[in-house]
Order: structure tokens, then sequence, then C-alpha cells
């Protein structure tokens, strides 16, 4: 149960902060992708304060025995850069340019009434239905 509370307490946080941050509003990301029209700063401050809170947070995390709620942590180990992932990188680059939404801002967006994210989020769900049929046929699954 601590689990579960816990899980809703940090989405929760993260979702305020998105909307705090205005993050859930696709045309300031398409704001900070337009270099040459208007120009928005402000993901560029979202991602610096983000990657500063996860220096030190994974510094102080990582120096525990165990996380809190778990006997393990669960730190990704593949560390190559292969076909699959530059390909995934780039069609995600490309949604989140032409659409101004990743999958964390639109669900907030969604819950918050946002229309376009009523037409994004349940497109973002196809594409990755289509994923995991596509990659379980090329593994013989």
């Amino acid at each position: 149960m601590k689990r579960v509370v816990s899980a809703l307490l940090a989405g929760a946080l993260f979702g305020l902060g998105l909307a705090v941050a205005r993050m859930t509003d696709p045309t300031v990301i398409l704001g900070f992708l337009d270099l040459f029209g208007r120009f928005d700063p402000s993901l560029a401050f979202v991602m610096i304060g983000g990657v500063g809170a996860t220096l030190i947070g994974f510094r102080f995390a990582l120096g525990r025995a165990h996380p809190l709620l778990d006997s393990d942590f669960h730190v990704p180990t593949v560390k190559a850069i292969d076909r699959p992932l530059v390909v995934g990188s780039a069609i995600f680059g490309i949604g989140w340019g032409l659409a101004g939404y990743c999958p964390g801002p639109a669900l907030v967006a969604l819950a918050g009434g946002v229309s376009t994210a009523f037409v994004f989020v349940p497109a973002m769900i196809a594409g990755s239905l289509i994923q995991r049929f596509v990659f379980q046929r090329r593994a013989g699954v």
C-alpha cells in the first residue's frame, strides 16, 4: 500500500510541476522549438531544473543501501546506442515537434481537459499498440 500511495503522490507532484511550468501547453513546447520565430526559452529552464534535481536526487538516493520502498534499485544497465534506439528517438522527436506533447504532459493535459490532448493521447496509445504488434511479429511471438 505504501508503494501505491508513494507512486500516486510522486505522479501528482510531477503532474503539478508540469502544469505550473506550463509544459502541458503545446504552444510553449512549439515556441521552444521555433528558434527563428516566437522562441520561448521556458522549456530550457524546466530541463535545467530537472537535470539539477536529478543529479542531486540520484547522488543522495544511490548512496543508500536500498530504496525506501523496495529491496533493490532498478537502474538501467544497457548503454548501447543501436538502431531501434535511434529510430525510436527520431520518431519521438518528430512527434513531439509536430504536436508539442510528450507522454507525461499529454496525460496531465488530458486530465486537465485540454482539447488537443483528447486527440493526441488516443493517437499515442494507438502508436504504442502498433509498435508492440510490430515488435512481437518480428520476434516471432
